[in-house]
């Protein structure tokens, strides 16, 4: 539906002896949607796209007058002749009208006079459909969708009128927000794509847009498991998105300049972040939320800075076929979205929000628009506009199918939509893949073999290493919580008033936590990390738990970024690098991300790092060999990860997990052990491995603090300060460039 309805179709069929109560059901909808209005309300037209309320509700009657009662119920009255003019909305056919921008200047009739023309024509379906309706039962199915659509139009324009009034009256009363939580990480569902079918091929009704049934090629794709929720839209603006042409359609970047876009529709700069104006009035941004109220070009420029694409319809469709049409719509009394619930597979896919597509909307092959003036509905609108799909959370019950084509103006905000990202499958996977198949074919070729520990973590990866953090022997992470919970108040002395903590990676955040709560001037944080989805989360959760911290995440490799986000300009920089990560590196790579580090955060910047310290060889290898057998599980992984997806054929009890003490190097390697002479065969190539000989996949180098000074003196900085723990040996230190 754009522009104020949309279109016909006569593809149904329906149960008559239900017509009447089906027809008052619907009525009666729309009649409740506006009782909780003035007659003031309802007479207001915010901009030119928008209707008033009453309009709305003279419209739909008109429309049963027009095309049922008067041809079909014989010595049928019109209420008023003149309102033919005054609600025909854009039908050629059946004469002039009130142009749409002017809606607003009908004053009369009033709304009483106007609820006195629904119950003329109400009472006059009520004797048309106690007949036979089969003969029209396509031009019944067709009004009550239609009707349906006005529905949604109402709450569209009535939100509108209300985000324009200084007051910001609330539509419906506010509801309680469930306490908040972050937003399941994103994810992305493949799909192979092949020839596939689309298009409404049933009985039951569908708009004319919808069919024919045909079929259409699919590459192979992924599509995210979630709508983007208004968090990520949040690091979107941190990160300048808002004023970088390069993310940006040409015709896009015009409008966003020209009327002066810096956020979403609705959104207000407040107190300690933003609001958003809804239906239950102005209320703070919720993290976890979708965000709503985007144009195609805005939608287009997101998946552009998030590395990926707006779905084809094609492709949306193919994936919500046999999904149940269930989610948050109208019939759930919300009126806004919600956050994506957690669990597997597709979500949000009904419901909540209209998503974009990339694909323009147009006639599908054989194609033909129904004959007379309902014929007008569709065809004449297939130029311009883009298709969105599923419904929102203003569509009525029952309206939506996988099938149903929405579609306005790409530079449009003031519906429901929102934005759901894809990515091309085979594309994607073949960076994945190559970088991945390279470094396994060029590391088991070499006399060690080694693989890079960052092919540990995928999704299983990840769980294990969790599970390893809870191990009793596992003492970095504890260790380093503790040592900041125990001195962050003089840590937080070292940290300036407006200061911008700039955290290298971002995990579960609780150390970043321990600092924040100890030093409430800190103004900014910038967490720096390459993966979307952990950015995500971390941004998510402490924007909402922070409320007056300016949130604002820099997608980046931390070992490659060169510029902070525009939020920490002109303040001072405190970089923070917990959890002896710095230990993966060698030596020099050690000291040449010191030295990147050094100048991301610019002169006079401090930079607080966690490392681990040499302490015993039986304390350090117990806590990378663990008695439960977690760790040599996480290590086994990597083996089973070359099976999954490089077709390998790796025997994982044929080698054995093996965390050894190197002295001289001062470092706990961890290697996977070949217990017999084997051969094995892995992205094309085969390989052997003699019994005892060892793939390599980690260093985690341990210091003395007089060590890592003089590592961090080669990299430009001074050690100034230490907060050190004992047992186990372990410590915070503070650098100043």
């Amino acid at each position: 539906m754009t522009q104020g309805e949309k279109p016909a179709g006569l593809a149904s069929r329906q149960d008559t002896s239900q017509a009447l109560a089906r027809y008052q059901a619907v009525r009666q909808a729309t009649a409740a949607l506006t009782r909780a209005l003035t007659p003031e309300d309802q007479q207001a037209q915010s901009m030119a796209d928008a209707s008033p309320a009453k309009w709305h509700l003279a419209h739909t009657t008109w429309f049963w007058e027009t095309f049922l009662l008067e041809p079909r119920l014989a010595a049928y009255r019109p209420f008023d002749p003149r309102f033919a003019y005054l609600f025909n909305s854009y039908y050629e056919a059946l004469g002039p009208r009130q142009p749409r921008p002017e809606r607003g200047l009908i004053t009369r009739p009033s709304v009483d006079d106007v609820i006195a023309y629904r119950a003329h024509v109400d009472e006059a379906m009520a004797r048309l459909l106690a007949g036979d309706p089969a003969d029209y039962a396509d031009l019944l199915d067709l009004g009550l969708a239609h009707e349906e659509q006005h529905q949604e139009l109402i709450l569209m324009d009535i939100l509108h009128l209300f985000a324009a009034s200084p007051l910001k009256p609330a539509y419906a009363p506010p509801r309680g927000r469930q306490p908040g939580s972050a937003a399941p990480p994103l994810g992305f569902v493949g799909f192979p794509g092949g020839l596939v079918e689309i298009g409404h091929g049933g009985e039951d009704f569908a708009f004319d847009n919808e069919t024919p049934r045909h079929k259409a090629w699919l590459e192979p794709f992924q599509l995210a498991d979630r709508l983007v929720t208004n968090g990520e839209w949040l690091a979107f603006m941190a990160d300048g998105g808002y004023a970088r042409p390069e993310l940006w359609l040409s015709e896009g970047w015009a409008r966003a300049r020209e009327e002066g876009w810096t956020s979403p529709l609705y959104w207000e700069p407040s107190d300690g972040g933003w609001s958003a104006m809804t239906l239950h009035g102005l209320r703070p941004i919720d993290p976890a939320q979708p965000v709503s109220h985007v144009s195609f070009y805005e939608a287009d420029a997101y998946a552009t800075w998030a590395g990926a694409r707006l779905p084809t319809e094609t492709e949306w469709e193919h994936a919500a076929a046999g999904l149940p049409v269930t989610g948050n719509l109208l019939s759930s009394g919300r009126l806004e979205p919600t956050p994506a619930p957690g669990g597997e597979g597709l979500r949000q896919m009904f419901g909540d929000l209209w998503e974009w597509t990339r694909s323009a909307y147009s006639p599908y092959p054989g194609f033909k628009p129904a004959g007379g003036a309902v014929g007008e509905y569709n065809g004449k609108f297939m130029a311009g506009q883009f298709v969105l799909r599923g419904g929102a959370c203003v569509t009525p019950g029952g309206h939506v199918r996988a099938s149903y084509r929405n579609f306005f103006y790409p530079q449009q905000r003031w519906m429901f939509s929102g934005v759901r990202l894809a990515r091309d499958g085979m594309e994607a996977r073949a960076e994945a893949d190559a970088g991945f198949e390279a470094d396994v074919l060029a590391g088991l070729s070499r006399p060690q073999k080694a693989l890079a520990p960052k092919y540990f973590y995928d999704a299983e990866g990840s769980r294990l290493f969790e599970a390893i953090t809870e191990l009793q022997e596992y003492y970095p992470t504890r260790t380093e919580l503790a040592l900041l919970r125990t001195h962050a108040r003089e840590i937080a002395e070292v940290i300036p008033d407006g200061a911008a903590l700039v955290e290298f990676g971002s995990g579960a955040s609780l150390k970043t936590r321990v600092l924040l709560d100890a030093a409430p001037q800190v103004a900014t944080y910038a967490p720096i990390d390459i993966s979307a989805a952990a950015l995500a989360a971390a941004s998510d959760a402490l924007a909402r738990d922070y409320p007056g911290l300016t949130v604002a995440p820099l997608r980046e490799d931390f070992t490659r970024a060169l510029q902070l986000p525009a939020a920490a300009a002109g303040r001072p920089v405190v970089g923070f690098f917990p959890g002896s990560t710095i230990g993966n590196f060698s030596p020099e790579d050690a000291t040449r991300f010191l030295a990147g580090a050094r100048r991301l955060l610019g002169e006079g910047a401090t930079f607080l790092v966690g490392i681990d310290l040499v302490k015993p060889e039986r304390e350090l290898t117990a806590a990378y060999d663990d008695r439960v057998g977690v760790t040599a599980a996480f290590n086994k992984n990597l083996l089973a990860r070359m099976n999954r997806e490089l077709g390998g054929d790796f025997d994982l009890e044929a080698f054995a997990h093996k965390a050894v003490w190197n002295a001289a190097a001062s470092r706990i390697e961890m290697h996977l052990e070949s217990l017999a002479d084997q051969e094995v065969l892995v992205a094309g190539g085969r390989f052997s491995f003699r019994k005892g000989e060892t793939l390599h996949t980690e260093n985690s180098y341990k210091f003395t603090i007089e060590g890592f000074a003089r590592l961090a003196q080669a990299a430009g900085w001074k050690l100034q300060r230490e907060w050190r723990s004992t047992t186990p040996a372990f410590a915070v230190v503070l650098l100043k460039g």
